[in-house]
């Protein structure tokens, strides 16, 4: 079989040879941000929106891109083409790079780079028609969420409570609301309305939910921008969530309370079914 080629600071290596210093500021002190962009029919989606947001993360934390924007897309679809990839995702990270470890930023520190793929069903995902089951835990991230940064230990520890409890994912809780799932923005519809919260510093911009949002309202979906409850989760007539690997995902169930009668609502499917017909748009 054919080794996955990965990209590492301007090399395409075989995925068994890829290595970073142990010195790098990524794994010592999660220094870095990164993406994940799905790709369908070979091509990337959203592209727009997720080069704005790395931009976004980069800024805030003062890592300078680790190359021109362009090349950086060129990085992606080069790995796009040697792996194959038909449909998946291709993740990228970057951190402020490698130096003796010290608190305060180095100097003249190159910033690191690295990028691989991932095959997945995205477009044909048999969970988005039975739906998936959330826990709800209570959200302990730092407060600056809207960075997409790599200290993922806030969201690694609810989405194993999660795996563990038989749930596929976890609707994290703050100050008596709904924040977001651990790697997924949360929605709830309550008679033909979609409410999902507003962005701020407390949750990540998804960019799923940045065109969902866009398409209800090209679609004549009401929406109601705000943050809502787990009582009214629960007493919703549909959940969904939204990420770049699930796209539309219904929930059908909360901390063992179904929703509804427990199935995929149909303002639900029908952001999915709008949502996919954009992406194979995109990837013509």
């Amino acid at each position: 079989t054919m080794s996955e080629t990965v990209y590492v600071n301007g090399d395409y290596v075989a995925a068994e040879d890829a290595t970073i210093s142990i010195f790098d500021r990524g794994f010592v002190f999660g220094d870095g941000v990164y993406e994940v962009v799905p790709v369908v029919n070979g091509r990337l989606v959203d592209v727009a929106y997720f080069i704005e947001r790395l931009r976004h993360s980069l800024a805030e934390v003062s890592i300078p891109w680790p190359c021109s924007e362009a090349d950086y897309l060129t990085v992606m679809n080069e790995l796009i083409k040697r792996n194959d990839i038909k449909e998946g995702t291709v993740y990228s990270q970057v951190t402020r790079g490698t130096a003796r470890r010290q608190f305060s930023f180095p100097d003249d520190c190159p910033p690191t780079f690295i990028a691989f793929t991932e095959r997945m069903q995205l477009l044909d995902d048999t969970l988005a028609n039975q739906g998936i089951s959330v826990i709800t835990a209570e959200d302990l991230r730092w407060k600056r969420r809207d960075i997409k940064s790599l200290n993922l230990l806030g969201q690694v520890l609810p989405k194993q409570a999660a795996a563990a409890a038989g749930a596929f994912e976890c609707w994290m809780m703050e100050d008596g609301h709904i924040t977001e799932g651990g790697s997924s923005s949360a929605y709830i519809v309550k008679d033909g309305t979609v409410i999902t919260r507003p962005l701020s510093n407390a949750i990540l911009p998804g960019i799923r939910r940045r065109t969902l949002l866009e398409m209800a309202d090209t679609a004549d979906i009401k929406t109601e921008i705000r943050p809502f409850t787990l009582k009214e989760a629960f007493d919703a007539d549909e959940a969904f969530v939204s990420s770049a690997t699930t796209l539309v995902m219904p929930v059908i169930k909360i901390d063992d309370n179904p929703i509804a009668d427990g199935k995929p609502g149909p303002i639900t499917l029908r952001l999915r079914e709008i949502y996919k017909a954009h992406m194979l748009a995109e990837a013509k």
